[in-house]
């Protein structure tokens, strides 16, 4: 299996040994050693795949990278975060998923209104199986837990991903910044519940509820 290491905060290193592993297309800055590369299509994988991607629109241009040797990979000097996944499922939003061991499964869920409120679809990207994925942020992530004492409330614009025994719930009419009398617009915010982790960047991308 590939090896996944930070070099930094912002730069990805894999070292392989005949292994394959996917990312973002166009993210290799470096590599040494025997590399081959094949872009191919994210979003999921097979036929159901393809007509999932076609009504979803959660679509990543991706690159199968094999190889001897080490492979470097960033995105815009974005912060990485490793995830190791023991049979779990990474649910992530496409433009932050940059690598992922090739034995991972991705595919598509339907994240309802929560996807719409952060501009990004109704869908979102997953992640299954056993082995590393890397996401991005914009600022270094916060890594959150969730339990059943302590649900969590998140910001639709900070939110990057989460793993899990996790119920989100979209909700509208209040966010930070409306406490502060700042909120414009219509608000909204994810409320998760249950046992697990949520990934977060201290940075909002834009929305359609506005600048909530």
């Amino acid at each position: 299996m590939a090896t996944f290491r930070l070099q930094g905060s912002k730069v990805l290193a894999v070292d392989m040994t005949g292994d394959t592993v996917k990312a973002k297309n166009g993210s290799m800055v470096a590599y040494d050693g025997q590399m081959a590369f094949k872009k191919m299509t994210g979003g999921g994988e097979g036929l159901r795949g393809m007509v999932t991607r076609r009504l979803t629109g959660e679509q990543m241009t991706v690159m199968e990278v094999k190889g001897q040797g080490t492979c470097w990979f960033a995105d815009r000097a974005s912060e990485i975060s490793l995830v190791h996944l023991r049979g779990e499922t990474l649910y992530v939003e496409s433009s932050n998923l940059l690598c992922t061991d090739a034995g991972l499964r991705t595919g598509t869920t339907f994240t309802g209104l929560r996807g719409a409120s952060q501009g990004n679809g109704l869908f979102t990207t997953t992640v299954e199986g056993s082995g590393q994925a890397a996401i991005m942020s914009d600022g270094p992530a916060v890594v959150l837990r969730v339990t059943p004492q302590y649900p969590l409330s998140v910001d639709p614009g900070a939110y990057i991903a989460h793993q899990g025994d996790l119920r989100q719930d979209f909700q509208s009419g209040v966010t930070f910044r409306t406490f502060l009398g700042e909120g414009g617009g219509e608000a909204f915010q994810i409320r998760f519940e249950g046992d697990g982790l949520v990934y977060v960047q201290p940075s909002e991308r834009n929305t359609v509820g506005g600048d909530v």
